[in-house]
Parts: structure tokens; sequence; C-alpha cells
């Protein structure tokens, strides 16, 4: 590699302009108090040198970065990508700078706790869920405020904002029970994810409640070809659901490719779907499916309601836990009248 390029001080700055270090200061602080010739001048010398003002000692002196790192995992999901989007335009627009993280799941948030200490993040968010107590500790060892998306595990520095989804799950299967469906399936996300446990702990609950003994439950990762190859194990005996909550849209979809591709069977005449979370391809013709929106917003909103909150108290979080509604998208995959049932074998 090349030789590594100096960057301009501002002591550099202040020697070429005629100024004090102090005045330099000034200049590039929101506020600070100079005049419009030492403005001029100071100025000038930094476009000249291509200066840049470094934040580390501002940093170092408040104690606050104004970083706010986004735990991101699964970018492969539309709806990450929008919650990642609307999370940047908010925090920015509240003067903070976002740092981007990735991590592959809950567990591997012991891995990356060194990376968040060393940058100094004011705070943590995550659009993964805190899966273990031990995770959940190790990050409250920073003693930085942490928001994570569907986490049961909360402690007195992280706190949770959730879908409501065991509310949505039993709204799932309360619709599927007056469509006319009789047998029923569900096609869980990751073994561990909290959120998919609700949304399967609601539906089942539901289901109970009314009547239904058994709910045939295949666990899969969140893509499109995992929910294929569930539904075409779900479907390939002679004990097949004619209605099926899939705990995200990409499980739905796959879902649906197979139902129609390989298995043959008609949607919703012969199979209903139900998705979750209302990506963009949940609305194409070719899909047309029911799902849940969830409020993204809205939840965003709350995290960062709680983030201002802790910011301006002594106190940490304290087991802080937020549930915002999920909204019914009624479409094509659940069009069906109890009449126009077919019998299942």
């Amino acid at each position: 590699m090349g030789t590594k390029k100096r960057y301009a001080s501002s002591v550099d700055v202040a020697r070429l302009a005629g100024v004090s270090q102090s005045a330099v200061s000034r200049t590039y602080r929101p506020g600070g108090s100079v005049s419009p010739e030492t403005r001029r001048k100071v100025l000038a010398a930094a476009e000249q040198l291509d200066y840049r003002p470094s934040m580390i000692p501002q940093i170092m002196l408040t104690h606050r970065s104004n970083l706010v790192a986004i735990v991101v995992g699964g970018l492969h999901n539309p709806f990450y990508s929008g919650l990642l989007e609307e999370f940047t335009v908010k925090l920015q627009q509240a003067g903070n700078q976002v740092l981007l993280v990735h991590a592959d799941s809950g567990h591997a948030f012991d891995a990356i706790v060194p990376t968040l200490a060393g940058y100094r993040v004011d705070a943590i968010v995550s659009g993964l869920s805190i899966l273990s107590a031990g995770a959940a500790a190790e990050l409250a060892k920073l003693k930085i405020p942490v928001v994570a998306f569907n986490a049961h595990v909360t402690n007195e520095w992280v706190a949770s904002v959730s879908s409501n989804n065991v509310g949505a799950a039993q709204a799932a299967a309360k619709l599927l029970l007056a469509r006319g469906a009789r047998s029923f399936g569900f096609i869980s996300g990751p073994a561990g994810s909290p959120a998919s446990q609700d949304r399967l702990a609601g539906y089942r609950d539901h289901l109970q409640a009314c009547g239904v003994k058994q709910v045939r439950v295949l666990h899969a990762d969140y893509r499109h070809a995992d929910g294929f190859r569930a539904a075409t194990a779900m479907f390939a005996g002679r004990d097949k659901p004619d209605a099926v909550f899939c705990a995200n849209d990409l499980l739905a979809l796959g879902a649906i490719d197979a139902l129609r591709r390989t298995v043959g069977l008609r949607v919703p005449e012969d199979a209903m779907v139900v998705g979750f979370d209302d990506i963009p391809a949940a609305a194409w013709a070719a899909y047309d499916l029911t799902t849940f929106a969830q409020d993204v917003p809205r939840m965003v909103d709350e995290t960062l309601a709680i983030l201002a909150t802790a910011g301006t108290s002594a106190h940490p979080l304290g087991n802080v836990r937020a549930t915002v509604d999920a909204r019914l998208v009624e479409r094509g995959t659940t069009a069906r009248s109890p009449a126009g049932q077919r019998g299942v074998v």
C-alpha cells in the first residue's frame, strides 16, 4: 500500500491563518463566538489544507459521540431494509449519526460488544432480538441504553419494542376460521426466534379456544426457499391443512410458490395463506398475500422516545417494554367464503 496520508490538524490551520488554535475550534463549534474576519481566515486556511475537523476531541470532552449503533441482520428481508431506512432518517433528523453493525443472530451479540464499546456509541438499537439473558447482561456492562425489537429478555439497560405478535396471530386464526378453514398449519421461523414463538402461541391458543386440537408446525429460516421447502413437506402427506399462517412474508411467498408449482393446489381455493410484515412483494398481483403490517414508524418513534428518556435521566432504562399493534391487510390469499371451502382429506 502507498504512504499513509497525514491529515491536517487544527494546529496547522491556526498557524496558516495566523490565529489561535482555540479560534479554529470555536469556528467549527455550533454557536461558537468568533469574529467574521477570523472565521474567514480559518475557513480559507482549512480549504487550502483540506482540513476536516475531528469529532474525537469533542467526544473525549463531552463523553457523547452522537453515534447510535444499529445492529441488523437478515437484510435479504425487505422488512429490515425499510426499518433501517426509517431509523437512519429519524436519527439524523435528531442530530445523530448511524453506525451500522451486522450480526447473524441474537447469539452473535457477545462477539460485537467489544466493537460497540470501542466506538463510544451513545445508544444501541437492534433490529434483531436479544435471545439470551447472558447476551443482555454483556450489553448492560457497557452502561449504554439498548433497545431491541421483539426481545423477551430485558434488564435495567436493555429495553424492548415489539409488535403485538400474539394479538396479530390471534387475528390470523380468527380470520381463517371465519373463511371456513378446518385444519391448520404454521410455518415457523428459527426455533429460538421470540417473534415467531409469540406468533405461534397466539395462533395456537386462539384455535384451541375454538376447539381446534392440533396445529401442524414446521420450523424454517426466514427465507423464501425455506418457506418453499416447508410447505412442500407440510402438504406431502394425506393430512393436508387448508390454512397456513407463516411467521413472515418471505416464508409465505415461498409457501404459495410451493403450493402452486410443486404440490398442485390452488390458493386460496384449496389452501389459504397468511404472512407477516407486509413487504412490498406481498402486494404484487402474483401473490396478493394477506398479511400483517408492522407499524414501523411508530415502533421507531417508541424506540427514540425510550432513548430520549434515558438520555435525560440519571437512571437506566429499567426493563421498559413497549408493544405496538400490527394491522391486518387482507388480500386474495384468504379471499374464500366458507361455502366455497373444499373438503380436506
